[in-house]
C-alpha cells in the first residue's frame, strides 16, 4: 500500500524531494513491509463491501459445517457408548473404527474452527482498514481461539492410550501384558480408563456452544440490511444476546420448549452414562429422564437419587437450570396473560360503568334509610326499629364511600395509562399549532416588509413630485 504525493515545482528534473528547473515529482511512501505482496482486499477500497459480503458468507458456511462436524462426533460418541458393552468389546476392531471416526470428525472440526477464525481476522482487517494481520491478534482473541480449540479437541482417546481388555485377557494369555498406571484413585487400571472415557465423552457436549454462533450468523436480524443500518445508527451490537432477546420476544414459548426438551434429553443421557457403570437404578434411560424432570422442576420426590459424583453434578446443574427456566417461563406466561392497551381500555371502561351503577344504588339506599329513620323518629315508640335503621344507614353510607373510593382509584389508574399518550397528542398538536402560527407570522412579516417598501417608494415619488412642483412655482413667481 502506497501513498503518492505530486509536487509542482519550476522548470527542471526531479532530484530528491524536488527539482530546481521543475516538473512534477512523485513521492511514494510505503505503508506496508518491503517485499510484501498486496492482496486484492488491501489494494482498493471500492471492493471492500463486496469482499466483506463474501467473507460473511464464508463464515456462515464454515460455522454450519463446524456445527455439523461437532454433532456428528457427538452422535458417534453416543453410538459407541450404547453399543460398546452390549454389542462389541471395548478392545475390538469395531470400537477402534468408531473411535477413529470420532477422531477424524474432531480433526475436521479443528480445521473448520481455524478457517473460521482466519475469515474473522480478514473481516477485522477490512472493517478497520488495517494492513498487518498481527494487529488483530490481541490477547483476548488468542485466548478465545486457544480455549475453543481445546474444547473442540476433547474426545474419547482411551482406546489409543491403553488397552481396556488387558485385565480380561490376562487369564487366557500365558504372558501378562504391561498394565498402565491408574489415572485416578480406582481399584483397577481398567476402571481408570473407563472413567477417563466417561469424562471425555461427557465433555464432548461442550461443543454445543457452536449452536449460538450458528443461530447468530443465520438469523434474519444479521442478514437484514435494514436491521444493520438502524442498529448502527443506534449503536447496537448484533450479538447472540440481542438475537436471543428478539427470539424470546417473537417466539417465547417455542424457544423455551425447544431448549427445555434438548436440555432434558441431554442431561438424562449424561446421567445414564454416569450411573451405568455403577449398576444402579438410575442407569436406565426412563429413570434418568424421570430424575432429571423432577430435579429440573424443583419437585424432588426423593424416590430416586444419583449415587455417583458425576450423576450428582449433572442433577445439580439440572436444578440450577430448572430454576432459571422456571423464572423465564413465569415471565413469558405473565406477558401472555397480560391485557394489551385496547383490552385494558375496554375492561376499565366497563368496570367504571358498573361501579357508577353501584354508586347510584348505594346513594338510593342511603336516601331510603334516611327516610325510614325519619319515619321511626316521628313514631317515637319503636326504639329497636330506630336503632336498626340507624345501623342500616351507617352501613349504606360506608358502602357508598367505599364505592366512591374504588371509582377514584380506578380513574386514577386509567388516567395514568392514558396520560402519556394524551400528553404526546397534546404536544404534537401544540407543535403543529406553533409551526402554523410561525409560518403565518413569517408571511405577515414578509407582507409588511413589502408594504413598507411600497410606502417608501411612494414617499420617495411623492417627495420628488413635490420638489418638482415647488421648483415650477418658484420659476413662475420669478
Amino acid at each position: 500500500m502506497e501513498m503518492s504525493v505530486r509536487n509542482s515545482l519550476p522548470d527542471g528534473k526531479a532530484d530528491g524531494l524536488g527539482s530546481r528547473n521543475g516538473d512534477t515529482t512523485d513521492i511514494t511512501v510505503s505503508l506496508s513491509h518491503p517485499g510484501k505482496r498486496m492482496s486484492p482486499i488491501e489494494g482498493g477500497s471500492l471492493y471492500r463491501l463486496r469482499d466483506r459480503k463474501f467473507l460473511l458468507e464464508d463464515k456462515r458456511r464454515l460455522c454450519a459445517c463446524a456445527l455439523g462436524a461437532a454433532l456428528l462426533g457427538i452422535l458417534l460418541m453416543i453410538l459407541h457408548a450404547e453399543l460398546c458393552p452390549a454389542v462389541y468389546l471395548p478392545g475390538s476392531i469395531y470400537a477402534l473404527c468408531i473411535n477413529c471416526l470420532i477422531s477424524f470428525s474432531t480433526g475436521c472440526l479443528l480445521i473448520l474452527i481455524i478457517a473460521f477464525h482466519y475469515k474473522d481476522i480478514r473481516l477485522f482487517i477490512i472493517d478497520h482498514n488495517q494492513v498487518d494481520w498481527r494487529i488483530a491478534m490481541t490477547t483476548n482473541r488468542v485466548l478465545c481461539i486457544s480455549l475453543e480449540l481445546l474444547v473442540c479437541a476433547l474426545h474419547p482417546v482411551g482406546i489409543y492410550l491403553g488397552p481396556l481388555t488387558s485385565a480380561t485377557n490376562s487369564s487366557s494369555s500365558s504372558t501378562l501384558l504391561p498394565v498402565p498406571t491408574p489415572l485416578c484413585l480406582c481399584s483397577s487400571p481398567m476402571e481408570a480408563w473407563l472413567e477417563l472415557e466417561l469424562l471425555l465423552s461427557a465433555l464432548m457436549f461442550l461443543r454445543l456452544y457452536l449452536v449460538h454462533r450458528a443461530i447468530l450468523l443465520h438469523s434474519k436480524v444479521l442478514l437484514s440490511a435494514s436491521y444493520r443500518s438502524i442498529g448502527s445508527l443506534n449503536n447496537i451490537n448484533f450479538t447472540f444476546r440481542f438475537v436471543l432477546k428478539v427470539l424470546m420476544n417473537k417466539y417465547p414459548a417455542r424457544t423455551l420448549l425447544v431448549f427445555i426438551m434438548l436440555f432434558w434429553f441431554t442431561s438424562a443421557w449424561m446421567l445414564r452414562l454416569c450411573e451405568r457403570q455403577a449398576q444402579v437404578e438410575t442407569g436406565g434411560m426412563g429413570t434418568a429422564l424421570w430424575l432429571i424432570a423432577i430435579t429440573f422442576l424443583t419437585v424432588g420426590y426423593g424416590d430416586v437419587s444419583p449415587s455417583t459424583t458425576c450423576g450428582k453434578v449433572v442433577c445439580l446443574f439440572a436444578g440450577v437450570m430448572g430454576v432459571a427456566c422456571t423464572a423465564m417461563l413465569v415471565a413469558v406466561v405473565t406477558k401472555k396473560l397480560a391485557l394489551n392497551k385496547g383490552e385494558k381500555h375496554v375492561h376499565f371502561f366497563m368496570m367504571d360503568i358498573q361501579i357508577s351503577k353501584e354508586i347510584r344504588n348505594a346513594a338510593a339506599n342511603v336516601l331510603r334509610e334516611c327516610w325510614l329513620l325519619h319515619r321511626t323518629i316521628q313514631a317515637r315508640d319503636k326504639h329497636s326499629e330506630h336503632r336498626r335503621h340507624q345501623r342500616c344507614l351507617l352501613e349504606a353510607i360506608r358502602i357508598f364511600r367505599h364505592l366512591r373510593l374504588k371509582q377514584r382509584k380506578l380513574r386514577d389508574y386509567t388516567s395514568e395509562m392514558v396520560d402519556l399518550s394524551k400528553m404526546q397528542m397534546i404536544m404534537c398538536d401544540l407543535s403543529a399549532n406553533w409551526n402554523n402560527s410561525y409560518r403565518e407570522l413569517e408571511q405577515r412579516i414578509i407582507s409588511m416588509e413589502q408594504k413598507l417598501d411600497e410606502l417608501g417608494q411612494s414617499f420617495q415619488s411623492t417627495s420628488e413630485l413635490l420638489s418638482q412642483a415647488l421648483q415650477r412655482r418658484h420659476l413662475v413667481h420669478r
